[in-house]
């Protein structure tokens, strides 16, 4: 398991502490498992852990989290070749997000797929 630091990736999100959430930026409800990037696969990177809020902007390549628990855990939930589990400190703390992109060939940007 590796701590966040400032940042870290993990496959194809990367993920930074930021001083807070941006005001135009929309919770959402729910409960259970936050699905922190979906995957075309099932592999999605997700946190199990209670106290986790997220928040969703235009932008649908980044969204953002509040951990007010002790801590969470982004588990990349595929039963091969699985990213390491990243830990972030709680406490109020917020992150960003942000899926990658990759530039093609043509010039064309796409998300990377891990």
């Amino acid at each position: 398991m590796k701590n966040i630091g400032n940042g870290r990736p993990q496959g194809d999100v990367v993920i930074r502490k930021v001083s807070s959430i941006p005001a135009d930026a929309t919770r959402v409800e729910g409960s259970g498992r936050v699905v922190v990037a979906h995957s075309e696969t099932g592999h999605h990177h997700a946190i199990d852990d209670d106290g986790v809020v997220r928040f969703t902007v235009q932008d649908p390549l980044i969204c953002y989290l509040q951990v007010d628990g002790a801590f969470a855990d982004i588990v990349h939930h595929r039963p091969w070749d699985t990213h390491e589990t990243v830990r972030l400190d709680g406490g109020g703390q917020c992150y960003e997000i942000r899926r990658q992109v990759e530039t093609t060939p043509e010039g064309w940007q796409r998300m990377v797929v891990d």
